[in-house]
């Protein structure tokens, strides 16, 4: 977002934005009736938010175990240089991958913190072991998930 300049947001750009992350899915006209306007100024704040890079995008959120990715796990990564080249490299590589779902770069105890799925646990090991064989790789701690009590994507909305 850098360069854009963000506009200001009211009461019905957030209660438009609170909706959306909520509900995705709903119509224009659903959401203008819900948030107090008419469709046509309900879809030119929508089309204002996207421009503007407060909505990135849409989709839908997928249970991983009914399409055979039984395990969730985090990779702490410790890379051997932070020279920007290889942090972009490393970057650029686990990115490419399907399994890779996130990548953050971290501060503390690591440089980079993956969320990764695996079809069972063997797969598990041989991305593990895949990480750990990259050249710019130092250290991988992994962490495989229990259960989730939590897992909400997005920002809070209207809260201090």
């Amino acid at each position: 977002m850098a360069g854009r300049t963000q506009p200001e947001l009211d009461a019905v750009d957030l209660r438009i934005l609170a909706e959306l992350q909520a509900n995705g899915r709903i119509t224009n006209v659903e959401l203008a009736r819900r948030v107090g306007l008419s469709a046509p100024p309900c879809l030119r704040r929508m089309r204002r938010l996207e421009e503007a890079g407060i909505i990135r995008g849409y989709r839908a959120l997928l249970a991983p175990e009914p399409l055979g990715f039984e395990v969730t796990f985090f990779a702490l990564v410790g890379l051997e240089s932070q020279k920007q080249s290889a942090l972009d490299a490393f970057e650029a590589e686990v990115a490419a991958w399907p399994e890779v779902r996130e990548v953050h770069m971290i501060r503390g105890g690591g440089d980079f913190l993956l969320r990764l799925v695996a079809r069972d646990t063997a797969h598990e090991n041989a991305l593990t072991a895949r990480l750990t064989g990259m050249p710019l790789v130092s250290r991988v701690t992994t962490l495989q998930t229990i259960r989730s009590a939590k897992d909400e994507g997005g920002v809070p909305i209207g809260t201090s």
